[in-house]
């Protein structure tokens, strides 16, 4: 049997992912209109033998744009749209994966799955979608009247899933023989028609476009509640996740692991990925110093506009940065594995708002490490071999550098442990994070004769 190794993603968020990473001199200030800052970065990660590279993305721009004070200082609030960026970045590399964000509750499924296909086959099998539902009510930039409500949004993903895998197997792998002799270009005997009506879509098909090159671009995933964890087990062959703590990594790891096999799916089906937020320093105490420069960067407003994001509808208007955060609400129609792994903190370490705000203003949740390059790749093994982890996406606080940092100093620690890959196995996504090619027909729910109207113009 083969040894399981180490997956790493790298998670790029155009200056990084510290709130205030913008402000630091190191920082990229304008990357995210920079195409040259994100050559650099794809260039970097595959010098690391990364997997893959991830941009966060958003359908519809920031709901906050009224607060002026702080939306004056948000370095994130605008830059490109994925599959346009990776479509350019595949051109500059060979080997590394590219993970775009497109949404379910948004977008169309024809539209998601021509883009992706054509993602597949210009960079040579290297595209991987993040199936989002969109937690930020963004409806207003999309002619709708409301934003869906959560368990709404993922029925609606579940049936969208299945009308893109199913849009892909439009044609067999070699439907296109492209025959001179005979003049046959497409053998109908391969095409298939999908005709799928459901309760959110009514889509014929077929797709304009050859299946990809990996069969489905690789389905990645990131939500983390109960509807979310059984749309992963499902359907995603990689998850995105957030966890502050060994134990509840565990504990998710397990859990979707375990919903597996009832889809007739094994474990190695899925890689679990949380993210990982590492300050590195030549000593503890000099990688400390470099989090504490961080956190000063951060405005008092910007302080508060964090806190009020997790605590909607409650009034913090009396509350200073150092009183005990109270709790965080029960419900929201946003994102409901955010606000638990929140709401878990705050019951299980008791901190003032100022810690929390400062917990939350470097990776959102996800899990953050400050020390050297031994240190940060001692946590890393741990989750990995203590069953919480398939490999991490690794959030750079600052970029360029902080991805420089990583790839030279923890990636090499890694491999000499044995735990991650000197070269990669395989030309595609799928090949180096060992994951099965569909087979031809595998998202098809029919196989129904051309109809007339398919061989029309």
């Amino acid at each position: 049997m083969t040894e399981r190794k180490l997956r790493l993603g790298a998670f790029l968020q155009a200056t990084g992912h510290h709130v205030s990473a913008w402000l630091h001199p190191d920082a990229q200030a304008d990357a995210g209109h920079n195409l040259d800052h994100y050559k650099a970065l794809a260039r970097t990660a595959e010098r690391g033998k990364f997997d893959l590279v991830f941009v966060a993305d958003s359908p519809g721009g920031y709901a906050d744009f009224t607060d002026a004070e702080t939306f004056q200082q948000n370095a994130k609030a605008a830059h490109f749209e994925p599959v346009t960026l990776w479509a350019a970045l595949a051109q500059v590399t060979e080997r590394i994966g590219f993970v775009a964000t497109s949404t379910t509750t948004y977008e169309d499924p024809y539209t998601t799955a021509r883009k992706f296909a054509s993602l597949d086959w210009v960079s040579g099998g290297r595209a991987a979608w993040n199936v989002v539902t969109t937690g930020a009510d963004v409806s207003a930039n999309f002619s709708r009247t409301e934003h869906l409500e959560h368990s709404k949004r993922y029925e609606r993903a579940e049936e969208y899933i299945d009308v893109v895998k199913g849009l892909w197997d439009s044609y067999d792998d070699d439907a296109f023989v492209r025959d001179r002799a005979s003049g046959v270009y497409l053998d109908l005997d391969r095409f298939h028609v999908l005709n799928h009506v459901g309760p959110h879509f009514q889509v014929r098909g077929p797709l304009n476009i050859a299946r990809p090159p990996q069969g489905y671009p690789v389905i990645v995933q990131a939500g983390a509640s109960e509807p979310g964890r059984e749309l992963a087990a499902r359907t995603a062959e990689v998850i995105f996740t957030a966890n502050l703590v060994l134990g509840d990594a565990q504990e998710f790891y397990a859990d979707v692991k375990g919903r597996l096999a009832k889809y007739g799916r094994r474990a190695e089906d899925l890689l679990v990925m949380p993210g990982v937020f590492a300050v590195l320093g030549g000593t503890e105490a000099e990688a400390r110093s470099r989090y504490e420069e961080l956190q000063a960067l951060v405005h008092p407003a910007v302080a508060w506009s964090i806190l009020r994001r997790h605590y909607q509808g409650i009034d913090l208007s009396g509350y200073s940065l150092d009183d005990i955060a109270p709790p965080l609400p029960r419900d929201t129609n946003g994102s409901k594995s955010r606000l638990k792994l929140v709401s878990d903190l705050v019951e299980r370490e008791r901190p003032t708002l100022r810690q929390l705000y400062r917990e939350v203003s470097t990776a959102r949740g996800h899990l953050t490490t400050v020390g050297t390059p031994e240190q940060v790749a001692d946590v890393i093994q741990t989750w990995f071999k203590q069953g919480a982890a398939d490999g991490f996406n690794v959030m750079p606080p600052i970029l360029p550098s902080g991805l420089i940092e990583f790839v030279d100093e923890v990636v090499p620690i890694l491999q000499r442990r044995g735990l991650f890959r000197e070269e990669y196995e395989g030309r595609t996504l799928r090949e180096n994070l060992g994951l099965a090619r569909p087979t031809s027909g595998a998202g098809l729910r029919n196989r129904d004769a051309v109809p007339e109207a398919a061989t029309g113009a």
